[in-house]
């Protein structure tokens, strides 16, 4: 199994380095950005599956535009956000972030936070992928196909029909055939016949 990609974004090396670690130990490939403006620059030359950004680093508003940045890849990575400081839900879901974790945390949770993430983000993709598919056009086999499913039904029954009529027929035919046939019954009456008696 490929290793999945995560790209985290932080301006404190210190954390950088040990959620690094802990995520590697873990089975991701990890890649990191001590900025916004490189971690905007990395979301462009390669693809993640998961963005986990710093709220504040060179300005207050640079994970917000990390968070953009994530959100307008053509990939559509899951994106979580990373603070010392919590906001309310509804802030950090303005924001564009699926997740918000808090800093610091035990090591245990943020990997169950991440990998449930990383679930809820690849069904919610998936929904949307076979929401926006196609439908198949139907082809002349599967029209063809239908059309004969349908009549099949009505066919059966006509030739039910059309059975019970040939056998009534028949049987009124054979009738009409036996009365021809037979002749009418004579009735033989023999004469009685003289004898001469000689004399």
């Amino acid at each position: 199994m490929p290793k999945r990609r995560v790209l985290l974004v932080d301006d404190e090396v210190t954390v950088l380095l040990t959620m690094k670690a802990v995520l590697e130990i873990s089975g991701f490939d990890v890649e990191t950005a001590a900025s916004a403006r490189e971690a905007k620059m990395k979301l462009r030359a390669h693809e993640y599956e998961m963005i986990i950004t710093d709220m504040r680093m060179e300005s207050d508003a640079a994970g917000r535009e990390v968070i953009h940045a994530a959100r307008t890849a053509s990939y559509h990575p899951a994106v979580a956000l990373l603070t010392a400081y919590p906001l309310s839900d509804e802030d950090w879901q303005d924001m564009g972030a699926d997740k918000m974790l808090v800093k610091p945390m035990q090591t245990a949770l943020l990997l169950k936070q991440i990998e449930k993430l990383l679930e809820t983000h690849a069904a919610k993709l998936a929904r949307i992928s076979a929401a926006a598919a196609p439908k198949a056009p139907a082809t002349k086999t599967t029209v063809k196909t239908s059309v004969k499913s349908a009549k099949a039904p009505a066919k059966a029954a006509a030739k039910k029909a059309a059975k019970k009529t040939a056998s009534k027929k028949e049987a009124a035919a054979s009738k009409k055939v036996v009365a021809r046939k037979l002749p009418a019954k004579r009735t033989v009456v023999k004469k009685p016949t003289s004898k001469k008696r000689s004399r």
